[in-house]
């Protein structure tokens, strides 16, 4: 509703600003209505009333503070509001499932990111859709944008890229940069599982699970994983499973081949799910009923491809005992907005120069938490809606950080 207020669209109007027909009897898309316009704006937090509040919020009060963070630059975090915002940065190579559409259209979901940090973590961000897709021009250009933001969320750039772009971001700036699609995802999907197993008797370390994709979400899944005590997990590409005795690999790849797979299984993806527990889809295109058949008993179906997942939940619910998707229409939703912005929440609060391996297991053990003596089969993971994420995962990580001595306050 608050979108009508702010801007308002008839049903003249909607098709042609939609690129679409003006014909009368055109149907009114609610999308394009809460779309006109953008999702956000900048607001005062301070009012200007008269002469006296222009003199401190602009000149001459405003040479003092900048004065005084001139002489001791920690100053920045109290006197703007540089400790509480953060860069959604994208390149638009890799948005949603639309694949590289660039920085114009990308913008939408840039936007639509920077209002959930908002709503679910009380942070403020900024969407910046870079002209470029040169690793070295987006990491300059970050780097230099840097000053005025207390963390960066790296969105929807694609692989391979994205690794080398917040590696590099990580070396050169001490503030935490977060590739979302990555490390959201991993979180989210570690918490959902450790209450799978929790929820059949067992632990990480009695599981092997098979991811099938080996793009952005695919490789962080597997590292994190592996991190948090997995017992084995596989990877599979288009061509299947990335396995030391391919030729074809990637130097991400070949990393990922090094660290997974100790069944040493190769060929088709269908080959690795016989017999395995887990399921993680983060690819799109389809799983064969026999495939998923094959697989352990009471073994639990992560199938987050949107808006199709890779197992149907009717057919995952065949042979699973837990099934989660992408989707908001089924119980179960592997959904980042549970991850991120309590996470950067978390790091804000204690300044914290990085976000470590460790901030990320505590916000997916906080998260897996909220579920508590709620846990059932359809239950594994929270709603995003529920009040509790948030304040636990920004808890845990600030916690976390200060253990970890990467926070600063």
């Amino acid at each position: 509703m608050a979108a009508e207020i702010v801007n308002p669209l008839n049903h003249s109007t909607a098709g042609s600003r939609a690129g679409e027909s003006n014909a009368a009897d055109e149907p009114f898309d609610p999308a394009f209505a809460l779309h006109r316009g953008g999702k956000m704006a900048v607001q005062a937090t301070v009012p200007i009333r008269d002469k006296d509040d222009l003199s401190l919020a602009y000149t001459p009060g405003v040479a003092k503070v900048c004065s005084a963070i001139a002489e001791n630059p920690e100053l920045v975090h109290d006197y703007t509001w540089k400790s509480q915002v953060v860069a959604v940065v994208t390149d638009g190579t890799a948005v949603l499932g639309l694949g590289d559409i660039g920085p114009e259209a990308s913008l939408p979901v840039m936007e639509g990111k920077a209002i959930l940090f908002k709503q679910f973590g009380g942070v403020d961000a900024v969407p910046i859709a870079l002209a470029t897709t040169d690793t070295d021009e987006i990491v300059e250009t970050v780097v230099r944008l840097a000053p005025s933001f207390g963390g960066v969320n790296l969105e929807d750039i694609s692989a391979p890229r994205c690794f080398e772009i917040e590696r590099r971001l990580q070396e050169r700036l001490d503030i935490p940069v977060f590739h979302d699609d990555q490390h959201g995802t991993a979180v989210v999907t570690l918490a959902a599982l450790r209450n799978a197993a929790k929820l059949s008797g067992r632990t990480l370390g009695d599981l092997r699970g098979v991811i099938s994709g080996a793009g952005a979400a695919g490789v962080a899944i597997a590292k994190f994983l592996l991190a948090a005590g997995i017992g084995d997990i596989a990877v599979a590409d288009r061509k299947g499973i990335v396995s030391r005795d391919r030729e074809d690999l990637s130097e991400v790849k070949r990393e990922i081949a090094d660290l997974t797979n100790k069944a040493g299984i190769s060929g088709p993806l269908e080959d690795a799910l016989a017999g395995a527990d887990v399921f993680i889809g983060v690819s799109g295109g389809t799983v064969p009923e026999p495939a998923v058949a094959s697989m352990a008993p009471g073994a639990y179906v992560f199938a987050m491809a949107n808006p199709n997942p890779e197992v149907h939940p009717d057919i995952a619910h065949k042979y699973a005992s837990v099934v989660a998707t992408g989707r908001s229409d089924y119980p179960n939703q592997i959904n980042n907005v549970l991850a991120f912005p309590g996470i950067f929440a978390g790091a804000l609060q204690v300044r914290a120069s990085r976000i470590t391996e460790g901030m990320k297991i505590a916000a997916a053990n906080a998260l897996a938490d909220v579920v508590g003596d709620e846990l059932a089969a359809e239950y594994v993971i929270p709603s995003p809606f529920d009040e509790r994420v948030a304040p636990a995962v920004t808890a845990a990580v600030a916690a976390a950080a200060r253990a970890e001595g990467v926070a600063r306050r």
